[in-house]
């Protein structure tokens, strides 16, 4: 990889976000930040309690914020919320300062990663598949617009998907 850049990480809750961008991030020796921890940090509060306090609406503001300052940083690789891709200027951020890596998976897998996790104020109701299926046909077209890469997580690894987008990134641009 020529130089430093930006790796940003996009993709629905469970497709493996945080745990390849550590992976990724010690590869290419490059800073690793996840959104969600950062916001957490910043506000001393979980993400589940500023979604029941300030709604969906006040928490992606918050995360707006955040993507606009994170995305500024320069040698990272920033893992997202499975939504940040809702706001439009979150989107702008994304694709015009740093690679954007699409991890796709299955709604099973986001389902199996997801079941025990009850930190995901989203899917917090009775019929989680339904709530995954919902987000994914909304969300995907947004993860798909702005990706440089798509890299499925379904079968791989880890590592192997962590070495899979170095690989990508090291191809010369068609």
């Amino acid at each position: 990889m020529k130089g430093k850049r930006n790796i940003f990480l996009v993709g629905p809750m469970g497709a493996g976000k945080t745990t390849i961008g550590k992976q990724l991030a010690e590869i290419l020796k490059l800073e690793f930040v996840d959104s969600d921890h950062e916001l957490e940090e910043r506000t001393g509060a979980p993400i589940d309690w500023i979604f029941d306090i300030e709604g969906e609406d006040g928490f992606r503001k918050r995360e707006e914020a955040i993507l606009e300052e994170l995305t500024q940083r320069q040698g990272i690789v920033l893992a997202t919320g499975g939504g940040a891709i809702v706001s439009d200027k979150s989107r702008n951020f994304l694709a015009a300062r740093g690679v954007v890596v699409y991890l796709e998976t299955s709604i099973e897998q986001q389902l199996e990663r997801t079941r025990r996790d009850k930190r995901r104020p989203l899917i917090q109701n009775d019929n989680p598949r339904e709530t995954l299926e919902s987000l994914m046909k909304e969300r995907e077209p947004l993860y798909l617009e702005i990706a440089d890469l798509t890299v499925a997580t379904n079968i791989s690894s880890v590592k192997s998907v962590a070495k899979e987008i170095v690989e990508l990134m090291e191809q010369p641009i068609a």
